[in-house]
């Protein structure tokens, strides 16, 4: 059992470099005066979009945003790829931690990303087919192409368009977070090339943001977020590479809901990161 409170980082070595993709709320520009008020602390003007402000009022006015899952395929997919191509391409998968994965309510899984196989890993570890719970994927809007976005779409992901964000992204993240689904987000970004630089990259503010927002838009919500860590033995990820998957102990996010908004953002954003940072050490430590 990994316990967050047990593990001190000795070393932090969080890039300075911002990330290309950034995260939720910071990716919403211009707020539309004609959405409820709840959603418009979520909202940050982005200044490298204030020419197309007025373009990205009209998007948040008409677009929206869904997501579904095809039970045949999800149902064939997972299985596939938990007993024939992960066993296959990867010498060994470990996994601690995962008591601490929450059998009900709503989640949001907050992985460290390295690889594009990032997105196996987590369906491994907490698949339907194991948790018998749908993973929503948040991804950007140019994964959602071709026969990847073929299959995004039916296993329950959806888009947010980093150049044109729509309100309707947010709002429908809060509306699956209301339905006590789980969530999925990669709280470093979508730029796997600054993420490899470091051990752990600086924190996106925008999936705390969110977390709180979505809190506070219901009474007794128990939204928690799980931090997890995906270590490859290389890199670059190649042909029989091993895997060590930690799962962290939840936050609760109903415990950062008090005060500032602002103060509290920043304050669950600097505890996903201390907890990241621990599980990453914790599983250098264990190979040691």
């Amino acid at each position: 059992m990994i316990s967050i409170n047990s593990m001190t980082p000795t070393n932090s070595s969080d890039c300075d470099s911002p990330v290309a993709h950034p995260e939720v709320a910071d990716l919403v520009s211009q707020p539309d005066p004609h959405q409820a008020d709840e959603y418009r602390p979520m909202i940050k003007q982005n200044r490298s979009l204030d020419r197309d402000a007025s373009a990205s009022t009209m998007s948040a006015k008409t677009d929206s945003v869904n997501s579904r899952l095809s039970p045949w395929l999800a149902s064939l997919v997972y299985p596939i790829g938990r007993y024939g191509l992960l066993p296959f391409y990867f010498r060994g998968i470990e996994v601690l931690g995962r008591e601490h994965l929450p059998t009900a309510g709503p989640v949001i899984l907050a992985p460290t990303h390295r690889s594009r196989w990032d997105a196996f890993m987590i369906p491994y570890i907490a698949g339907q087919d194991i948790t018998g719970r749908i993973l929503r994927f948040m991804v950007s809007a140019d994964e959602m192409t071709g026969l990847q976005g073929w299959f995004i779409r039916r296993l329950g992901g959806f888009s947010i368009d980093t150049q044109h964000p729509a309100i309707a992204s947010l709002r429908h993240s809060v509306e699956l977070l209301q339905n006590r689904e789980v969530l999925v987000i990669f709280p470093e970004g979508g730029d796997l090339q600054v993420n490899r630089s470091c051990q752990l990259n600086r924190l996106q503010p925008g999936l705390a943001r969110l977390a709180l927002q979505s809190e506070a838009s219901q009474a007794n919500l128990g939204v928690q977020i799980v931090p997890i860590s995906i270590s490859y033995s290389c890199p670059s990820v190649p042909w029989r590479s091993a895997v060590k998957i930690c799962i962290g102990a939840p936050l609760n996010v109903a415990d950062y809901s008090s005060g500032s908004s602002k103060l509290a953002a920043r304050q669950l954003t600097g505890d996903l990161q201390k907890a990241l940072q621990a599980l990453n050490e914790y599983g250098i430590a264990e190979e040691s």
